[in-house]
């Protein structure tokens, strides 16, 4: 059966979005984020009074506040893109009609946009047929965004209602987001709080970076396993920046073990005797070793309390065994094992 075609917005028409985050932010960037613009389309749009705010048409530099309705006027000289079916198999954890819970693989890119229009994990829930909340365009359903190359656990809106309660439930941090990673060194102290400000890189504007002038954002680290050269964190996030963990881990010295961006110096930082171990590490990470491990929400139409956890990926396996062992891989729960998921210890 030919699935259905994917939810689109028609040119001319008019769309309208709720701001749910209690910062504040220029009009500029949240056009940018939630339509998936550069920042100059998004101007452009703005300039062209295309966009008002409870009715009246705003400056690029306005600052939203939680609860005002943004609303933008789509050209009708520039249809937007259907989202085009494409299949991609997915680990689907839990659905009913409201959500759904997917465990992404690494490397499958979240919405579409440029040089990944069609195979996504947006284009793979349309073709097998997911019902998909409304959102900015290519982003239907998206309540929460993983890196490319971060795999793990992710929820998807399939009603507006459940959009909309998932979103805010994230603004009021009532959603715990639980990463898994190894990063290179060991933590002074642990559990760690790291509280700074991270806004896109002066000089580098497809990265981000720790500055004065960024959106707060707040990780909380704790050491589950010290190997010889890297720690396993369990990480938790209070809030939601573009590569927040990846900035906070390599702001405190202690980059993510593989991440390509944010390095740090990787494993040249470690010296010595160890230094051997720690490239043959590097050598054997194919990719950042971060993963999103664990869920917790209330159902956003019953209220029950859900919670959902993914054990550590298959293609990080070969980094585990460098890193602590053999032994730890031959169990199918490596941090089952290791007490990843037991708060309490």
């Amino acid at each position: 059966m030919k699935p259905p075609p994917g939810p689109h917005f028609e040119a001319g028409s008019e769309i309208s979005f709720t701001v749910l985050s209690s910062q504040t932010e220029r009009l500029d960037r949240f056009l940018s984020d939630q339509l998936g613009l550069s920042r100059t389309q998004a101007a452009r749009l703005i300039a062209g009074k295309r966009v008002s705010i409870e009715g009246k048409v705003a400056r690029a530099s306005r600052l939203l506040s939680r609860g005002e309705t943004v609303a933008v006027q789509l050209p009708e000289s520039e249809p937007p893109r259907t989202l085009q079916p494409r299949a991609i198999p997915l680990n689907i954890i839990f659905e009913d009609e409201h959500l759904a819970v997917i465990d992404k693989p690494a490397g499958l890119v979240v919405h579409p946009a440029p040089g990944h229009w069609d195979d996504t994990l947006v284009n793979a829930l349309v073709a097998r047929g997911t019902t998909l909340a409304g959102g900015a365009e290519g982003r239907p359903g998206i309540v929460h965004r993983l890196d490319r190359d971060t795999s793990g656990l992710m929820l998807i809106a399939k009603t507006d209602l459940a959009h909309r309660r998932l979103g805010a439930a994230i603004a009021a941090r009532r959603v715990r987001r639980t990463y898994a990673a190894l990063s290179w060194g060991h933590l002074d102290s642990s559990p760690l709080v790291i509280e700074s400000p991270v806004g896109r890189h002066p000089q580098d504007r497809k990265r981000m970076a720790v500055l004065a002038g960024g959106r707060a954002a707040r990780t909380d680290a704790v050491v589950v396993a010290r190997f010889d050269v890297v720690d396993l964190l369990r990480l938790e996030l209070h809030t939601g920046r573009t590569h927040q963990i990846r900035v906070h881990l390599e702001h405190v010295g202690h980059p993510v073990v593989g991440d390509p961006i944010y390095s740090g110096g990787g494993s040249r930082r470690i010296s010595g005797a160890q230094r051997r171990a720690a490239d043959l590490l590097g050598r054997t990470t194919p990719r950042q070793a971060l993963h999103a491990a664990a869920l917790a929400f209330r159902h956003p139409v019953s209220g029950a309390p859900l919670e959902f956890t993914a054990e550590w990926p298959d293609d990080l396996r070969p980094t585990l065994v460098v890193a602590g062992g053999q032994e730890l891989v031959d169990r199918s729960d490596p941090l089952r094992y290791l007490r990843f998921f037991n708060r309490d210890g």
